[in-house]
Order: C-alpha cells, then structure tokens, then sequence
C-alpha cells in the first residue's frame, strides 16, 4: 500500500533520503524465538542473516553491550528485545523477496515460534491473492448461472450472457501487461466486480430481444429493435459506471488510479462486448435458446407493483430518521489505514496476537538530522528518551557516546551513524503502527525535531506513511465522492432531460451509500478505510444502474397514464431485472468478503454485498415513494415530459 503514496508525500521523501544516504533499510519484519539464552538468541541472528533477503537484523547486542550482566542494564531497552526466555529480533526483508524470504525464514524457525510484519503482510497478500480470486470465481460463476437460470427461459442463455462479459473480462485482464504491473488489490477485485456490474447490459439486450421475438418472426429484425430500445439504457448505465470509476483515476493515493484505470477498461470492453459480439452471437446460436426454453422457474412478479407501494410511506419515514446520523456516522467510524489485522485462524494472526502479548506493540521510527553537531543531537536524544513510547534509541550519541569523536573510528563503526550529510536515529517505539498514539507521536516527533533543525530533517516508518496515507485519503475522500456525485449528475442530467430527476435518483443510492458505510460506527466495528474510499465510489456508481432502468421505464409509462398506475406498471415490469442485477452484485461482494483472507479485499467485499442489497431496497422502496411525491415538480423540470393528464 506504501508504495501507492505519492512520491511527494514527506515520509516516502524522507525514505528516498534515506536509501541515498544509507545502506541499512528500516526493518519490517520480527521474529521471537521462545525458549532461548542470550547465546542461542545470537545464533539465530547469524542464520537469519544469512537467509538471501534477508538485511538489517538487529537484536539486543546492537545496542547495547551483552558483555554486561543485564541485570545491570537498562530494564526497558533490555524487556524490548529480550524477557522472559524469549527473544524478538527485527530485521528488513527487500522489496519483491517477500514471498520466498518469509518461507526460508518460517522454516528456520519452525512451527513454535512467530513472525509478523509488514514485508510478511505483503507476502500472504502476493500468495494468496491468485488462490483467493480464483477460489471466489469457482463460487461465484455457479452462482450467477443459477440466478441467471432462474431469470431466463432458456437453460443455455445464462452461457451468452457469461461468455459477452467473460471475453471482455479476459480481454481487460490480458491488456493488463501493458500496464506492467497492478496492485492485487485490483486484481482480485477488477474482474469479479466487472463481471457483475457489466451483467446488466447483457440481461438488458437479450430481455429485450426476447420481447420482440414474441411480434416478429424475423430474428434480426427483433434483435435491430431490441438494440434500439435497449440502447439507451445500456449507455446510460455505462456510462455513470465509466465516469463514476474514472473519479477514482484521480486519487493522490495511486491504489484508486490502479483499480479505477481496471475498472474503467473493463466497462468500456464490456459495453463493446454487448453491443457488437453479444449480438452477433445471438443471432448466430439463437436457435439453441429456443430449443432449451423451459417454463419461468421463478413466480410472477406482475402484482408486486401493488404490494411494494403500500411500503412507500413507511420507508419515506424511515430513511428520513436515518438519513442524517447514517451521513454523520460514516464519517466518524474508527478507520484502519493500513492492511489491517489477519484472521485468528490463520497462522500470521495467530503469530502477531502471541507476539503482541509478549513483547507489545513495536514500531521502529527512523530519524534523519544533519550531522556535525552531536551535542545538539544529544539534547535531541535526551528529549526522545522522556518520551513513553520510545522503548529505545539507536545512535550514535547513546550507543557509543558523545566522548569519542567519531573520526577516531573506523568508518565501518560509524556507517550505521552517519552519512556525509545526515545522522541516523532510530526509535524504537512501543506504539501501533496507526492509530491515534502512533499518530500522535509522529506529529510529536515532528514538532520536536523541527524544534531543533527547523524543515531539515526527515521521518519515516511505517507509522509515518501511515499518518502521511491518512491526510492523503481524507483529502481524496472529499475529492473522490465530489466529483463522482457531479460526473453521474451530469450523466442522469443529459439522459433524463431533467433537473429533478437525477436529484432524486441520487438521493435514493446516496442514501443506501451513507447507511452502509454507517453500520460499522454504530456495530463498534473498524473499518479498512481504502475499503470504505473505493466501495463509496462504487456503490453509487455501480447501483445507481437500478434508479435508471426504473425511473426511465416510469418516465416512459407516465406519458400513458396517471403517476400511481405508472409506478405500479414500472414496479411490475422492472424490479425481476432490478432483483437479478442486485442479487448478483451482492453474491460478489459476499464471497469476497468470505473467501478472502486479505482485510482490504474482505472489507470491499462486505461493504459491497451489504450496499448492493441497500441500494436495491431503496431502489424499490424508497424511490417510488419520492418519484411520486415530487411527480408534479418532475413535469415541471423536465424538457418535454409529455405526462399524461388523466389525473391521478
């Protein structure tokens, strides 16, 4: 995730300073190796050290020196490496190792001891990734086939619809290597939510043509008429999708402009799909659709129009009780920045809840100050040693001393020190890696080091960039939610030919959006916060498909007759399809988020399952009730409504 921070965020400057400047690398990585003496601890770090990717491994002898009985040490230095029979070391595992480095280091230490970290995060999620996606598309494709086969009439036309969307599935994955590289964030994701989001151009031509084969014999005659009607509609739902995703594009944090760039490739080779393959297709292997027609397996809806209006009232109210602390709320949910914390079940969650009871949170904080002037280093070091969660100081003025200076020594015991420009402090803090004490160290450590060497100087660790991602994502958050909301606007705007209209539809999917991304604030729960910035974009992009296919039939039937009977038809006629896009949309975002041992892909998931469900009963519910309230100032907004006249 830290390699998506912009390269002028300060923290990811202060790491390419540090890389110039110093060959030791910050450690991401700690093991604690159980049952053993100080000599056995010692030898575990030469075989560590020895393991190809693995540099940097620091333990007790570091920093201070082991020769003296510890009893004689310093208690809360000694307690940060070594208590209790256990020893924790920290070391860095190089960037594009993570994978085969953490398998060589879990088989030296076995089955008994524990290892967590960032580079170990990276690892599961670069392992499991291509595991997990394949896993939740064996669930899901099953899945969608029953839907779709309790949707359709026909047992082989679910395969047209998955082979339209699959091919421009493959097609968006494949045109990948030209990218070079994505995040498997995107990789697990874009696919899955291509295939479900794009379905509904596909269901919406071939419901059609369907319709149209009843009044003519002619296949391509209905199929030039199915794409006619259908047209529109597929534009317009691709559309809010395309620009919705491309709001994402324009994220500081690059993860949204990795996804979104996927996304928006995928609508755009899905709607090509369905406009000239899917057709073609059709027109060619139509007789197989007729020869597998079996009778609907679903009931008729053709009175749910009725049942669901009765519903209206109830739901005006309660969406307006809601409403305003759902908005409220979903602002103020405890987020998680980072990656978040692995299942129990699992070995790395297992590892990191042992490691945490033993030896507490550990987040080393890498200082870089001008050289030259150690007594104005020593006060700085003074300061940071009052500080509760700094456990420990690595430097020069602590670890050998200001008596001595340092070109007395030889430069390999002073490499670690100083640089031609910069001395090196590390902080070994007893914080989270986020969270408001991490936090409010960093802009501590910030103010104090700014206190004494003003702007030059630089700070890192993951805490930092963590802090960094935090006022970046905020930032985007407003960004991001702005512009979708104006771009889908603008889009509902020019296809409705009305101002009133794309109000209402946006209050309808904003609506099931706040309530959602609400619920972990009022259940007490943390939320992945990349989970809830992409999954606020998406929902409302991605649901907003149903208020459209809705409201345009609505629109289409008010010039017939009155507004209730309009509704009750529009209900009758479009809420199967409505339920069949939603039902599938919420199948991915639900075995995402139960296949997935990633918390950033869990998270989507879940937030995705839950809105898609949320946007369909506002769709159904809540949308009726407004479209009818507000039919009088709709007429009068919209550019040629032609509404019947006949009354209520």
């Amino acid at each position: 995730m830290m390699d998506y921070l912009p390269d002028d965020a300060p923290s990811m400057e202060a790491m390419d300073v540090m890389d110039e400047e110093f060959d030791e690398a910050v450690t991401n990585t700690r093991v604690m190796i159980k049952n053993v003496s100080i000599q056995e601890a010692l030898t575990y770090k030469e075989d560590l050290e020895a393991i190809d990717g693995v540099s940097d491994v620091m333990w007790l002898d570091d920093v201070m020196d082991i020769t003296t009985p510890i009893e004689m040490t310093d208690s809360n230095t000694v307690e940060s490496y070594y208590q209790d029979g256990h020893a924790m070391i920290s070391f860095h595992i190089e960037d594009g190792t993570e994978v085969e480095t953490t398998d060589a280091v879990y088989e030296l230490i076995g089955e008994d001891n524990a290892m967590e970290g960032d580079a170990l995060d990276t690892a599961i999620s670069q392992e499991m990734t291509g595991q997990e996606a394949m896993f939740a598309a064996a669930i899901l494709i099953p899945v969608i086939i029953l839907i779709l086969t309790l949707a359709t009439r026909s047992w082989i036309e679910p395969a047209f619809y998955l082979t339209a969307i699959g091919v421009s599935v493959l097609i968006n994955l494949g045109t990948n290597i030209f990218i070079g590289e994505i995040s498997f964030i995107t990789q697990a994701v874009a696919p899955l939510l291509q295939l479900a989001v794009s379905l509904d151009y596909a269901i919406f031509l071939l419901h059609s043509f369907s319709n149209y084969r009843k009044e003519t014999e002619d296949p391509n005659e209905a199929m030039q008429l199915a794409m006619r009607e259908s047209f529109p509609a597929i534009v317009a739902c691709a559309s809010t999708t395309f620009f919705g995703f491309m709001a994402l594009i324009l994220m500081d944090f690059e993860i949204g402009g990795d996804l979104g760039f996927n996304l928006v490739k995928g609508i755009f080779f899905s709607f090509i799909s369905v406009i000239i393959f899917l057709p073609a297709l059709t027109l060619m292997f139509y007789k197989w659709i007729d020869k597998t027609k079996h009778q609907l397996l679903m009931p008729s809806f053709s009175h749910f129009g009725q049942k669901l209006l009765k519903l209206r009232v109830p739901a005006l109210i309660l969406v307006t009780v809601l409403i305003v602390p759902a908005f409220l709320a979903q602002s103020q949910t405890d987020f998680i920045y980072g990656m978040g914390s692995h299942p129990e079940d699992t070995r790395a969650g297992s590892d990191a809840e042992e490691i945490e009871e033993s030896f507490g949170p550990f987040t080393p904080v890498v200082l870089l100050v001008p050289n030259g002037d150690l007594a104005r280093e020593e006060a700085l070091v003074q300061e940071f040693d009052d500080f509760d969660e700094v456990d420990s100081i690595v430097s020069y003025v602590n670890s050998v001393g200001t008596g001595i200076p340092p070109e007395y020594l030889d430069e390999s015991e002073t490499e670690q020190f100083f640089s031609d420009q910069y001395s090196q402090l590390i902080l070994n803090t007893s914080t989270d890696t986020e969270g408001d004490e991490a936090f409010t160290f960093v802009e501590e450590a910030r103010s104090l080091a700014s206190d004494y060497y003003e702007e030059d100087y630089h700070l890192t660790g993951e805490s930092v960039t963590l802090y960094d991602m935090r006022d970046i994502v905020e930032q985007d958050n407003t960004l991001v939610n702005t512009l979708t909301v104006i771009v889908i606007g603008v889009i509902l705007l020019i296809t409705f030919r009305s101002i009133s209209f794309p109000v209402v539809l946006l209050l309808t999917i904003q609506a099931s959006v706040w309530i959602n991304l609400a619920i972990p604030y009022f259940t007490g729960s943390s939320l992945v916060y990349i989970g809830y910035l992409i999954i606020s974009t998406i929902q409302l992009a991605a649901t907003v498909d149903y208020g459209i296919l809705l409201t345009e039939n609505y629109k289409e039937n008010r010039k017939e007759m009155s507004s209730m009977e309009a509704m009750k038809k529009s209900l009758n006629e479009k809420i199967f399809p409505i339920a069949v896009s939603a039902s599938i949309l919420s199948s991915v975002g639900f075995i995402l988020w139960a296949t997935s041992t990633d918390p950033i892909v869990a998270s989507i998931g879940l937030l995705l399952g839950r809105g898609a469900l949320l946007a369909f009963l506002m769709v159904v519910l809540l949308l009726p009730g407004l479209l009818l309230m507000f039919d009088r100032v709709i007429e009068k907004t919209t550019w040629k409504p032609n509404f019947f006249k006949g009354g209520k």
